[in-house]
Order: C-alpha cells, then sequence, then structure tokens
C-alpha cells in the first residue's frame, strides 16, 4: 500500500494544510496566521503527515532550537522496515514533496502542552494517521519542557475522544458553547508525560502503532486511497 510518515511544518506547507483544513473545519486560518505561528518554534510547532507508495527517503527538516531527540517519525520509520533508508548522496537532488495526508500543531505556555488542531485528509481516515500525528505531538511536548498535555474537542466527536482516551487524555470540564455553532468542548488533560506509568503506556501503544501501520505498508492488496481535493504543491 504504502508509507505514512511525518515531518516539521514549513510555510511551503500552508497551501495543502489549508486544503485539508477546508474539508476538516469550518473556521478556516490565513495565510498570515500560519506564517507567524511557524515563525515562533519556540512556542508553535506544526506537523505534516505525507504518503508515499515507496520507502520515503529522508529529506531533513529545519532545525528546531530545542530538540534534543531524535523526532518520532525516525525510529518509526526504522521499526517499520528494521532500518532506515539509504541517505541520499549530497549532490543528489531533492525529492519532491509526497502528498500531504494529514498535520497537527502544538502551543507551550510555561510547563502546559496545548494540542492547537490535528486534522487528516477525508479520504485517508482511519488509518492510524492521527495517531502517527499524536505521537509526535507528545514528541514534541517533551522536547519543549511540556509537563501535561490538554485539548478541546467537541462533544459529539466520540471518535477523536476514543483516540484521547487511548493515550491517557482524561475528561476534566466542558466548556459550553465554544465552538462556532454552540456545540460545547471537552477538555481533556493527560497525566505528567514524564512519569513511568505514562512512559508504559506509551511505549505499548506505540509497539501497537508500528505493528498496525507495518501491515498497512506491507499489504499487497489495499490501494491507496484517492485524494479527491489536490492537497501536493
Amino acid at each position: 500500500m504504502g508509507y505514512f510518515f511525518i515531518e516539521t511544518m514549513t510555510e511551503k506547507d500552508i497551501k495543502p494544510v489549508q486544503a485539508i483544513e477546508r474539508l476538516s473545519f469550518d473556521v478556516h486560518w490565513s495565510d498570515e496566521m500560519y506564517r507567524r505561528e511557524l515563525r515562533q518554534p519556540q512556542v508553535n510547532r506544526y506537523l505534516v503527515a505525507r504518503f508515499s507508495p515507496t520507502f520515503p527517503a529522508p529529506r531533513g527538516s529545519p532545525p528546531l532550537p530545542t530538540v534534543r531527540r531524535k523526532p518520532f517519525a525516525v525510529p518509526l520509520l526504522d521499526r517499520l522496515l528494521g532500518g532506515g533508508a539509504p541517505e541520499p548522496s549530497p549532490s543528489s537532488p531533492s525529492p519532491a514533496p509526497d502528498p500531504m495526508v494529514g498535520y497537527a500543531g502544538i502551543a507551550v505556555a510555561v510547563d502546559e502542552g496545548h494540542i492547537t488542531t490535528v486534522a487528516v485528509h477525508p479520504s485517508y481516515r482511519r488509518r492510524g494517521i492521527g495517531e502517527l500525528l499524536l505521537n509526535g505531538l507528545i514528541d514534541l511536548a517533551v522536547e519543549m519542557h511540556a509537563a501535561m498535555l490538554t485539548l478541546e474537542v467537541r462533544v459529539s466527536n466520540l471518535a477523536a475522544q476514543n483516540l484521547y482516551l487511548k493515550y491517557g487524555f482524561v475528561p476534566t470540564a466542558q466548556r459550553p458553547r465554544y465552538y462556532d455553532n454552540g456545540e460545547d468542548a471537552l477538555i481533556m488533560w493527560t497525566e505528567p508525560l514524564q512519569s513511568p506509568a505514562y512512559q508504559t503506556r506509551l511505549g505499548s501503544l506505540r509497539e501497537q502503532l508500528f505493528s498496525r501501520l507495518r501491515a498497512q505498508a506491507e499489504d499487497q492488496t489495499t490501494e491507496p486511497a484517492s485524494l479527491t481535493t489536490p492537497v501536493s504543491p
């Protein structure tokens, strides 16, 4: 079928991100709003998820000021195939972007991380991409020294709530009429991210995710979904 992987979002990704945003949300950000967020990496970080029919070649990401560990996407690909793809030679041209299938963002204030958005292209939902992005955000939260993570989710969005519950997010309150249509938001928090209990839980869930994505990548009978709306530059 192919491979899903995540990368750091850059300003070149704004247009395809907006295409997915229009398919996912009623409220849309302008180009300038995204640029402003991306230009404050000490506070805001964004990831994009891409699809590749073959093992994705290493691209590298812009340096992040506070990153001290390998990003989640790198060990994920290593685990999928038992080793990374060969590094391109210095003279090799940069590969063209693979189609974008999702994106996600996080903001950190002091020691609290807030997941601001997670969206997956409708044609690629229920394939583990949202979970892949969530894992990337958890790693970013740790790299940015967040002790805990929080988010808001629509009270009607049971699929998202189930994913967050799976990853240790606990409902703590409701925010009345938070969304433009008047729907309430459910506020959820994790326990401390670095606690032994949470790290054990996270490790187990990642093993399950690795197995799922590996099986999908090796499944030659499954055709990749069609991106009915163009989302790549």
